[in-house]
C-alpha cells in the first residue's frame, strides 16, 4: 500500500482532501443523473380521450397536400440537413425529410418545427435510446406502442417514427389550446419549464426557418 510521506509510518492514512472532494463529486454527480431519470420516467401516460385521439389520427391515411410545395421544400431542407448532419446517406435523409413533410402537414404541424424538434431530441439519429428508453428520431416511448394496440410497432423504423410524433405534438397542441410552448413541454415531459421549447425554437431559428 502507498504512504504518504508526510505522515508516520505508525499512524493512520488519513484522507486526501482532493481524493474526498472527487470521491463527494462523483457521487452528486450518480444523484444528479437518478434524479434527471426519475424526473423523465415520471411521464404520464394518456389519458382516455387522448388515447383515442392518438388511435384515430394514426389509423388516417396520408398524402402530400401539394406535391409542387414539398419538392421545393425537400430541396431546400436536404441542403441544409447535410449541412447539420453529413453522416446520413442521402437515400435516409430524403426519406426523413419526406416522413417529416409528410406528417407534419396532415397533422396541422410546421415541418420545420418537426425538423427542429428532431434536432434537440435525436440529432437526426434514428437509433437513439435515451437513458430512459425513449427511441428513434422523435425520442417516442415505447409505451405508447401499447396504448394504442400496436406492441410491435419498431419505432426505430423513421416513418413509423415521426408518425406517432407529429400525431402525439399535435394532440398536444390541441389540448394546449395551440400554446406551442406548453405543447413541446409536454412532448419533452417537463411541463411548466421553458428550457425544452427554448432549445426547440433556437433550433428553428438557427437553422430550419428561411
Amino acid at each position: 500500500m502507498m504512504i504518504d510521506q508526510q505522515y508516520s509510518l505508525k499512524g493512520p492514512r488519513p484522507i486526501k482532501r482532493t481524493t474526498l472532494w472527487h470521491q463527494c463529486r462523483k457521487t452528486l454527480m450518480l444523484l444528479l443523473v437518478a434524479f434527471s431519470s426519475l424526473v423523465y420516467s415520471n411521464q404520464k401516460k394518456p389519458d382516455d380521450n387522448f388515447r383515442q385521439d392518438l388511435k384515430n389520427l394514426l389509423a388516417e391515411e396520408h398524402s402530400f397536400v401539394d406535391r409542387f410545395e414539398a419538392e421545393v421544400w425537400l430541396k431546400d431542407m436536404s441542403k441544409r440537413l447535410a449541412r447539420r448532419a453529413p453522416k446520413i446517406p442521402e437515400d435516409e435523409r430524403f426519406e426523413l425529410l419526406i416522413m417529416t413533410h409528410k406528417y407534419a402537414k396532415s397533422y396541422g404541424l410546421d415541418p420545420q418545427l418537426v425538423l427542429a424538434l428532431i434536432e434537440v431530441e435525436s440529432n437526426f439519429d434514428r437509433f437513439a435510446i435515451s437513458r430512459v428508453g425513449a427511441r428513434g428520431l422523435m425520442q417516442i416511448m415505447p409505451f405508447w406502442k401499447n396504448e394504442i394496440g400496436h406492441p410491435d410497432d419498431n419505432l426505430m423504423d423513421i416513418e413509423t417514427n415521426i408518425k406517432y410524433g407529429c400525431a402525439i405534438l399535435s394532440l398536444y397542441i390541441k389540448r394546449e389550446k395551440k400554446n406551442i410552448t406548453n405543447a413541446l413541454a409536454r412532448y419533452n415531459g417537463s411541463y411548466g419549464r421553458m428550457k425544452y421549447p427554448m432549445k426547440v425554437y433556437r433550433a428553428l431559428r438557427k437553422r430550419w426557418k428561411a
